[in-house]
């Protein structure tokens, strides 16, 4: 870079948003992922030896993966290319390649691309580089919000080494904010404002852990602040409403919603209610928790409450009634049930059982008594021959086989003695006595 060209790159930083002027630029100023850069962790070790290899950086926004690759290229004094796996095609790559390779020749620097949303490669991007990546023409840092498993387990992605990054805490997060106030090149320190403590408080807890939504919280606030002072008046109406944490086509999706599911399989109805108010909240689709709430009645709750089922089903077809935001109510009413409900996984757990008895067995003969006999024929061969009629015995029970003859006395199903499968449990022991007194 010429004098003019960082003449030029100061001034587009002046005008850039606080977020982008207070970028860190050293691992000195780089704020948060210890458990990476700490005094002899891994991640600052291959930094100061300079035997860095690729890697993804695995976190959610804000974490500060882009900065984090950028502070490693001026550590490490190498050449940045930035490249999005959307936005660019094998045109790029090409050019990626004569532009490290030059670098390497005519300068001596080592190349880091820095690639944006690396789970969203496809198999030819992947094929272009692995050549250059396995000849070390460049190093590759990946970033991605998505668990890192693109291409199906792809080549490339085994040659690099997934480090996983955290969303920052609230105290990184009000250290990130304080040194924005004090900074006088590039962030307020010239401004003379000051922020309250609750302030500031109310930045770090409402930024979700992201380092870029404190900062543009900040800038908002100072616009809006009287008589030189941040108060928590300009940081709510700064804050609005914040956007969640949630892409429902993502790796959040699924963990908000297990642990949605977790909590009420786990009794715990406070829990189950946060999770609920989160998707809501983030504008999840209410018929894909509903149904999900469907489907654990019957896993998770099963026999122990029958009702449970009426409740989940009950629940989707008020919701589709009355729709929002009243359904919010039904939904609530439907998770308190399931959460509270006596648990019991003994009908899944027999389904899979049976099912897998069937794939190892094959297709068993149906024994002979319990076989449709709608022809002559079919009774000479001794169809439907021995049957009792269940009704025209006591209790409504008839002490006979129904299984295949390999299977007899296999147990699929296996109550456990809670709720209303305490009841089942003994009309099955009931019966099984029923059947070994017949026998003898």
């Amino acid at each position: 870079m010429d004098l003019f060209d960082a003449s030029a790159a100061a001034e587009t930083l002046k005008d850039a948003p606080l977020a982008e002027r207070m970028r860190p630029r050293t691992l000195d100023e780089y704020v948060g992922q210890d458990h990476l850069l700490g005094v002899g962790k891994l991640l600052r070790r291959l930094i100061e030896s300079d035997t860095l290899t690729s890697l993804i950086f695995w976190g959610p926004p804000g974490s500060g993966k882009t900065t984090l690759a950028r502070v490693i290229a001026n550590a490490t004094k190498s050449h940045f290319i930035f490249f999005s796996a959307i936005l660019s095609g094998i045109k790029e790559i090409r050019e990626i390649v004569k532009e490290a390779e030059e670098e390497k020749k005519y300068r001596g620097r080592n190349t880091i691309l820095f690639v944006d949303e690396i789970h969203r490669f496809n198999k030819s991007q992947q094929d272009a580089f692995l050549p250059y990546v396995e000849r070390g023409t460049f190093t590759i840092i990946g970033a991605t919000t998505e668990t890192p498993a693109f291409g199906g387990g792809a080549p490339l992605l085994s040659r690099c080494k997934v480090l996983v990054l955290n969303p920052l805490s609230q105290e990184e997060v009000g250290q990130i904010l304080r040194s924005a106030l004090a900074d006088p090149e590039r962030g307020l320190g010239t401004s003379g404002l000051a922020a309250d403590d609750d302030a500031l408080a109310l930045m770090a807890e409402q930024s979700g852990g992201d380092g870029r939504v404190a900062l543009n919280t900040l800038e908002t606030a100072a616009r809006l602040a009287k008589n030189g002072r941040i108060d928590l008046e300009a940081v709510r109406e700064a804050i609005q409403k914040k956007p969640l944490l949630y892409d429902k086509g993502g790796e959040e999706h699924y963990n908000v919603i297990s642990a949605f599911i977790k909590s009420m399989r786990g009794s715990d109805p406070d829990g189950a209610l946060y999770w609920l108010a989160r998707m809501i909240e983030a504008g999840e689709d209410p018929i894909f928790i509903l149904r999900r709430m469907v489907i654990l009645a019957s896993e998770d709750i099963g026999n122990a409450d029958p009702r449970a089922l009426q409740v989940a089903v009950a629940a989707l077809q008020g919701f589709q009634l009355v729709g929002m935001p009243e359904g919010r109510i039904i939904m609530a009413q439907a998770v308190t049930y399931l959460a509270t409900a006596p648990k019991s996984n003994a009908s899944y757990v027999g389904i899979d059982a049976a099912l897998a008895e069937v794939r190892k067995s094959g297709a068993l003969p149906v024994p002979l008594h319990i076989r449709n006999a709608p022809t002559r024929l079919m009774k000479d061969l001794g169809y439907h021959k021995g049957y009792k009629y269940a009704h025209d015995h006591e209790g409504g029970y008839a002490a006979q086989d129904y299984l295949p003859e390999r299977l007899e006395g296999k147990r699929f199903y296996a109550p456990q003695g809670h709720g209303y499968e305490k009841t089942i449990k003994e009309r099955m022991d009931y019966i099984r006595t029923v059947k070994e007194n017949d026998r003898e």
